[in-house]
C-alpha cells in the first residue's frame, strides 16, 4: 500500500485478529522474531517517531501501511507497554530464543557436579529475573530495595529448589536425570516470576475496558496474569528441555505457539474484581461484564 495513509490506522491492537489462534501465531511471530535484537538505536527511536507521530495524527509523507505496522512492532518489541520505557535488551522477548538456546544447552551438559548446577541455575534465574522484571504488567516501578529483595529472594529459592532435585539424580537412572534440569527450572518460576512481580499482587495491575479506557487497578487481575504466565512459561520450557536444544526451530516454535494458546489481550469478568472496584465500575458502566488487562509475557 502506498500513496497517502488513512490516519484511522489501529495501531494500538495487533495487526491480526486476537480471536483466532492464527492470528495470535502471527502477533507473537514477530513479537519475539530474534533479528529484532539487532536492531540500532537509531532504528528504534526513528519507529518510535513513526508510531508517535501516527497516533498523534502526523503521518510522514510516503509512508505505507506496511512500514507503519513494521515501525509498530519494532516499537513494541523495545519499549514496554504500559510504561513506555526502553526494555532491557536481554529482557526482551525477542532475546528469548538465543538466550534460551544457550542457557538450557549449559543446563542440559553441566548437570552432574553440585557447582556446574549452582553456577548455571542462578545464570538461569538471574536472567528469569531480568524478564520477569522487564515484561511486568502495569506501570507501578519497584523500588531499588524492593527489587534486590525480590531478585535475592527469587534467584536463591529458585537455585536451592533446584538443588534440591538434582539431589534426586543420585537415585534415579540417567535416562531420568536428564529431565531433572527441567522440573527445577518448572519449580523455580513457580518462585521467580511471582516475586519479581510482587507489587503487582499488592497494588494491582490496570484493568480497561474494550477500547482500552483504563477503568482502575485490581490485584486480582494480577493474580490472573501471573498464573497465566507461569505456566505459560513451564510449557515454553518444555520442548527445549526434552529435545536437542541446538535446534532454533524447536525453541521458536515453542515459545510462538505457547504465546498463542491464551487469548491476548487477557480478559476476566467484572464480577471476578474486587468488590470495591466492581462498584465503581457499575456505577460508572453499568452495562460492562468484561474487563482487559495486559499479562505481561
Amino acid at each position: 500500500m502506498s500513496g497517502e495513509l488513512p490516519p484511522n490506522i489501529n495501531i494500538k491492537e495487533p495487526r491480526w485478529d486476537q480471536s483466532t489462534f492464527i492470528g495470535r501465531a502471527n502477533h507473537f511471530f514477530t513479537v519475539t522474531d530474534p533479528r529484532n535484537i539487532l536492531l540500532t538505536n537509531e532504528q528504534l527511536e526513528s519507529a518510535r517517531k513513526i508510531v508517535r507521530d501516527y497516533r498523534q495524527g502526523i503521518v510522514p509523507p510516503g509512508l505505507t501501511e506496511n512500514e507503519l505496522w513494521r515501525a509498530k512492532y519494532v516499537y513494541d518489541s523495545a519499549f514496554h507497554p504500559d510504561t513506555g520505557e526502553k526494555m532491557i535488551l536481554i529482557g526482551r522477548m525477542s532475546a528469548q530464543v538465543p538466550m534460551n538456546m544457550t542457557i538450557t544447552g549449559c543446563m542440559m551438559t553441566f548437570y552432574r557436579t553440585t557447582p556446574a548446577v549452582l553456577f548455571w541455575q542462578w545464570i538461569n534465574q538471574s536472567f528469569n529475573a531480568v524478564v520477569n522484571y522487564t515484561n511486568r504488567s502495569g506501570d507501578a516501578p519497584l523500588t531499588v530495595n524492593e527489587l534486590g529483595t525480590a531478585y535475592v529472594s527469587a534467584t536463591t529459592g529458585a537455585v536451592a529448589t533446584a538443588l534440591g532435585l538434582n539431589a534426586l539424580t543420585k537415585h534415579v537412572s540417567p535416562l531420568i536425570g536428564r529431565f531433572v534440569p527441567f522440573a527445577a527450572v518448572a519449580a523455580a518460576n513457580c518462585i521467580n516470576i511471582p516475586l519479581m512481580r510482587q507489587r503487582e499482587l499488592k497494588v494491582g495491575i490496570p484493568v480497561t475496558d474494550e477500547n482500552g479506557n483504563r477503568l482502575g487497578e485490581s490485584a486480582n487481575a494480577a493474580k490472573q496474569a501471573i498464573t497465566q504466565v507461569v505456566v505459560s512459561r513451564i510449557l515454553m520450557a518444555a520442548p527445549g528441555m526434552g529435545y536437542v536444544h541446538r535446534f532454533i526451530l524447536i525453541l521458536t516454535s515453542a515459545c510462538v505457539i505457547t504465546l498463542s494458546f491464551l487469548p491476548y489481550p487477557s480478559s476476566m469478568s467484572v464480577t471476578s474484581l474486587e468488590a470495591e472496584l466492581q462498584a465503581k465500575i457499575q456505577e460508572s458502566h453499568p452495562e460492562l461484564r468484561r474487563v482487559y488487562f495486559n499479562k505481561g509475557l
